[in-house]
């Protein structure tokens, strides 16, 4: 079992950056693949964000490559997700998940096993 606790939401402008931070309890977190999904109001929940176990592969959904970051600690149980360069269209609410799955299954939410519960984030014009 995996919990997973979003923090780093919030409101920024355009052009300005945050760190989301997602913390998760369990001793098998390191076993996981961790990825960042968001969802704004009225459209469906879409794939940001991949990272495999041991943290040797990454992948980005198009919208946000070059912009956003994806890392993992696993001494602290915790992945990242440093968003830079952000616009109004990032706007949303970002959340965590871990599973045993590949990205190509995560962009399509195959293979999800635990979410978190979201974080805010809001970019202004």
């Amino acid at each position: 079992q995996v919990q997973l606790v979003e923090s780093g939401g919030g409101l920024v402008q355009a052009g300005g950056s945050l760190r989301l931070s997602c913390a998760a309890s369990g001793r098998t977190f390191s076993s996981y693949a961790l990825g960042w999904f968001r969802q704004a109001p009225g459209k469906a929940r879409e794939f940001v964000a991949h990272i495999s176990w041991g943290g040797i592969k990454t992948t980005y959904a198009d919208s946000v490559k070059g912009r956003f970051t994806i890392s993992r600690d696993d001494a602290k149980n915790t992945v990242y997700l440093q968003m830079n360069s952000l616009i109004p269209e990032d706007t949303a609410v970002y959340y965590c998940a871990a599973g045993f799955t590949t990205a190509e299954s995560m962009r399509v939410l195959s293979g999800v096993d635990y979410w978190g519960q979201g974080t805010q984030v809001t970019v202004s014009s």
